[in-house]
């Protein structure tokens, strides 16, 4: 039998390739002058990790250069892309600040966090056994974090002023795809034992109990965005036996079988608690759209990635290939295997924005 170190020597050049995507893009008002957010809080993995994993030890980290490339200094953060994220187009439209702080950045005070937080977490997925993969921070910990959270508003700011900043937040959830990626193809516990349906199932289930969670502690208006082709990624194409360099659509199938499921869970949720505004937010369309004719879109490439030969680099292979890194980001919809573009994180916000504006107004 192999020692655990031979076991992590044999699984993370296979596992770093799959971080994660789950293309975070919610719901923003194009006339958000209109509507009261005081604050936009995240839940969630790469998608929407604005730097928390550069602060525990895990190798799923991306606070190196090429990440962060076109990031206003052209310094790193640890997000994974060239840029920003949905969820800071999202901040910036509702008149906030135009980058969401990371959680566990020591030097963010509470009122920088008033506004915006991300509590997310690189590689990390519903399933607590996908945070485990790479050793990150599982959904529950975000919950807890968010808890210590309301309560470090209550004392900087008031009951009353933290009770508003609570009630009336954006929440955000951007998460699910490690869950299938990460998880279940790509290793055999959970396939041994659930069905890809009853696996669907399981996840539905960790995702309403984190949901009523928020509520209780006072969340109102949120977004679950739905999950992307995930069979299109770039790294899933170099990986497909069936057709290599193509997209799996198998993958891409889960994905539109689970998204339809939480579609479901929403309309549910939203009758059972009081108050809850909850939508479901589609990013699969648009994104099947960009992959199928990306010169529609302003792309010239939606198969590799940015960085290096663009199908199976991603964190710490990305900062092994930057002899090959593109010469500019914008012409492709992916950053690195899995991530896309700050070009395509806009895209996706700015989608989102125009099919659920009502919601909120």
């Amino acid at each position: 039998m192999s020692s655990p170190a031979q076991m992590q020597g044999y699984l993370l050049p296979r596992l770093v390739v799959f971080f994660l995507l789950r293309i975070g893009g919610p719901v923003v008002a194009a006339a958000a002058g209109k509507t009261k957010v005081p604050a936009i809080i995240v839940f969630g993995d790469s998608s929407v990790d604005t730097g928390n994993n550069n602060f525990i030890p895990t190798v799923a980290r991306s606070n190196f250069w090429p990440y962060g490339r076109d990031y206003a200094d052209g310094l790193p953060t640890g997000r994974f892309s060239n840029g920003r994220l949905a969820t800071e187009f999202i901040s910036e439209a509702f008149g906030l600040p135009p980058s969401i702080p990371a959680y566990l950045d020591p030097d963010c005070t509470i009122d920088q966090l008033a506004t915006g937080v991300s509590f997310a977490s690189a590689a990390t997925g519903l399933d607590n056994a996908t945070a485990g993969v790479l050793s990150v921070i599982t959904l529950g910990e975000q919950l807890a974090y968010f808890k210590e959270y309301t309560e470090r508003l209550k004392v900087a700011k008031g009951e009353a002023a933290a009770a508003e900043i609570i009630g009336q937040a954006l929440y955000i959830w951007s998460i699910g795809t490690n869950d299938f990626i990460e998880n279940y193809y790509n290793l055999p516990e959970r396939r041994m034992q659930y069905t890809v349906g009853e696996y669907e199932a399981y996840l539905l289930g960790l995702a309403e109990a984190a949901i009523r969670r928020v509520h209780a502690l006072g969340g109102r208006n949120m977004d679950f965005t739905g999950l992307t082709p995930m069979g299109c990624l770039p790294a899933e194409r170099l990986g497909n036996r069936g057709r290599p360099g193509e997209c799996n659509e198998q993958y891409n199938a889960v994905a539109r079988t689970f998204n339809a499921k939480l579609r479901g869970l929403v309309a549910k949720l939203n009758d059972d608690l009081p108050g809850l505004r909850l939508v479901f937010a589609d990013t699969y369309q648009i994104l099947a759209a960009v992959v199928n004719k990306p010169a529609d879109y302003g792309f010239e490439n939606a198969v590799q990635g940015c960085c290096g030969t663009g199908f199976f680099e991603a964190g710490y292979f990305c900062s092994f290939s930057t002899s090959m890194l593109c010469g500019n980001a914008n012409k492709y919809v992916f950053f690195d295997a899995i991530h896309p573009t700050e070009k395509m994180y806009k895209l996706l916000a700015d989608t989102v924005i125009n099919t659920t504006l009502h919601v909120f107004m």
